[in-house]
Order: structure tokens, then C-alpha cells, then sequence
């Protein structure tokens, strides 16, 4: 596997869910190396280098060691490394709560369908820099709704981002909106805004849980 590569260390770390349903919860996290989008004000950008290549054995022992059930699978794009995705969570015992982050641009395969606990989709909107060919899959994204167990969380910046959110026809229950913000003093001046969309559009606020508590500080 290609793991994210932090302070010449493969990113796995023990931390706190900042973000989506989960927000607050204790949880390993796994960072992937490499993704097929390159979002503007993405702020893991180290992510997208080559990184570190372990086997998923050794993947699985890492994860296993810190105690913890609660695994949290991110990047980059997680399912740029399906087959070897696949390979490590079959080491993983069967109780384990697993979540995966992506960006709702590549298919779901039956063995992640069946063995992910919650999928944190996170699409990308215009803001991002990127083509809305390549970030808006609507037919990904309604086989990503159709397991029950998805979230969608979009980085938005205005009201006009909720045109496009609206037009992908997701359950209004499982939105989440986060303000864009890689820091306190940007969140600091984002979250009104969004929690305005959040109150007239009746969906659900994410508060990036990770940057209130560590501010822009990486691997934790």
C-alpha cells in the first residue's frame, strides 16, 4: 500500500474524528498516498507525493497496535488503492467500526460495499479548482447513497454552492455542510455563513472538530 508520507513517517496516527457523523469519536486514522483531484485549498497536499509503500500486513499491525476499534481510512483518494484496501481490512477483525473518506469519484467494489461501516463522501464543488466533469458523479454517488451508510459532506464557501449541492437530489438528513477553512482564524470567519445555509436549507453543520482543536497542525 501507498501510505501518506508525514515527517518521513507513513501517517498513521490515533486521534479524534473531526469531521462528519462521527465528529468527536476516538479513532486510528490512516492517511493514502495520491489522489485524482486537486482541490485549491486542499490541506493535505503532501497527500498527493508518493509515499510511503508497506505491505498490508504490516498496515494491519500498525493499526491494530494502538488498541482502538474505530478505524478512519482517508487521503488522497482511499479508492485509488482498492485491491489493497480490500486485502487490509480483511486482516481487520470483524467487529471494527471502519469509515473511509472519499470524494465520491470512483465505483464502490462489492468487497468495500460489504465491509465499510460509513462512507464519508465528500464531493467537490466548483470552489475547488477542479472540472465539474471530474468531481460531480451523480451515478457514483446515488451507489454510494443506496448502501444505507453513506454521508455527504460538502466544503462549501456561499449560498451559491447549495444550487449545486441541491441538484444531485441527495437525502437532506445525510448533508452535512463544513465551512471552507484550513485554520481557527479562517473557520473563525467561515462558520456563520454556513451555519446560516445549515438553518435556512434544514441540514446539518460540521464544525471541523480537528482544525477547533489543533488549529493547521498536521497528524493529529
Amino acid at each position: 500500500m501507498n501510505i501518506a508520507r508525514l515527517k518521513s513517517e507513513p501517517e498513521i496516527f490515533y486521534s479524534l474524528q473531526g469531521e462528519g457523523a462521527r465528529a468527536g469519536s476516538p479513532a486510528v486514522f490512516l492517511r493514502l498516498a495520491g489522489c485524482n483531484l486537486h482541490c485549491s485549498w486542499c490541506d493535505t497536499r503532501y497527500s498527493w507525493l508518493p509515499g510511503c509503500e508497506l505491505s498490508e500486513q504490516d498496515v494491519a499491525a500498525r493499526l491494530l497496535s494502538y488498541g482502538c476499534p474505530a478505524i478512519v481510512i482517508t487521503g488522497g483518494e482511499p479508492l485509488l488503492q482498492a485491491p489493497a484496501l480490500e486485502k487490509l481490512l480483511a486482516l481487520l477483525p470483524a467487529d471494527f467500526h471502519i469509515e473511509v473518506e472519499t470524494n465520491g469519484t470512483l465505483p464502490l467494489t462489492p468487497a468495500l460495499a460489504a465491509r465499510v461501516n460509513q462512507w464519508n463522501v465528500s464531493p467537490k464543488l466548483a470552489h475547488s479548482g477542479n472540472a465539474e466533469a471530474a468531481t460531480l458523479q451523480p451515478q457514483v454517488l446515488a451507489a454510494f447513497c443506496d448502501t444505507g451508510r453513506a454521508w455527504f459532506k460538502f466544503v462549501v464557501q456561499s449560498e451559491e454552492d447549495w444550487t449545486a449541492i441541491e441538484a444531485l437530489q441527495l437525502p437532506r438528513e445525510r448533508i452535512i455542510l463544513m465551512p471552507c477553512a484550513t485554520n481557527r482564524t479562517e473557520l473563525n470567519a467561515a462558520r456563520p455563513v454556513v451555519a446560516e445555509l445549515c438553518l435556512r436549507h434544514r441540514v446539518r453543520l460540521g464544525d471541523r472538530l480537528h482544525i477547533v482543536l489543533w488549529n493547521d497542525e498536521k497528524g493529529v
